[in-house]
Parts: C-alpha cells; sequence; structure tokens
C-alpha cells in the first residue's frame, strides 16, 4: 500500500511540474512579445510621409517623369520651414533615402527614372 501511494504521489508531484512548466512558458512567450513592433515596423514609410525636412506631395515617387519628381521635390524643399539644410540637400537625400529603402524591391525602371531625377534635380538648382 506504501508503494501505491509513492507512485500515486510521484504522478501527482509530475503532473504538477508539468502543469507548472507549461505556465511559465506561456508567461514567458507573452512577455517576450515587443509592445512597440508596429510603430517600429515601417520606420522608413513613416520618415517619408512625417519628415522633418520636407512636406512631400502624396505619390512624389510614383509620378511617370524624373522631371516631375524632381521638381515636386524642389517646390518641396523650398517651402519647407523645418528643414535644417539647404533646399537641395535636402531634397537630393529624401531622394536618395527612397532609392536605398526600396533597396532590391524597387524595379529597375523605376530606380532608373529616380536616378535620372537626381540629375533634373541638380539641373533645377543650376548645380550641374
Amino acid at each position: 500500500m506504501a508503494t501505491r501511494s509513492k507512485a500515486t504521489s510521484r504522478k501527482t508531484s509530475r503532473k504538477a511540474s508539468t502543469a507548472r512548466a507549461s505556465a511559465t512558458r506561456k508567461q514567458g512567450a507573452a512577455r517576450k512579445r515587443p509592445t512597440a513592433k508596429r510603430t517600429t515596423k515601417r520606420w522608413s514609410q513613416r520618415v517619408t510621409r512625417e519628415s522633418n525636412a520636407l512636406d512631400l506631395e502624396h505619390g512624389v515617387f510614383k509620378q511617370t517623369s524624373a522631371r516631375k519628381i524632381a521638381a515636386s521635390l524642389k517646390r518641396s524643399a523650398e517651402s519647407s520651414r523645418r528643414r535644417k539644410s539647404s533646399a537641395y540637400r535636402s531634397a537630393l537625400s529624401m531622394l536618395t533615402f527612397y532609392i536605398n529603402r526600396a533597396g532590391k524591391n524597387l524595379p529597375k525602371t523605376e530606380r532608373a527614372r529616380l536616378e535620372r531625377a537626381k540629375d533634373e534635380l541638380k539641373r533645377e538648382f543650376g548645380r550641374e
């Protein structure tokens, strides 16, 4: 009879320890999740939208002409009161930022158009 109670108590203690371990795992998994993941996920999109340097027109980088992109960036840079450097430097920085953050996801045709927009921007600011 004593052996039965020992076996029963072992089984009970195993169940209890397993239950505690699974509860700890569940709590630990909940604790490890970052709470601010949603806000940091698309930080580059937020920079493009809410930049302190420029107030960009909606869809400026999706325009079909390099000249239109450059003209829009120039307008935005010259009208901005919050930029810290020259208008040319702010506009070129934002264009380069967009190209770099798009990375491999940017199609070759769109990348070529944005690179041409850099040349147009230089021409518009008389820096050629």
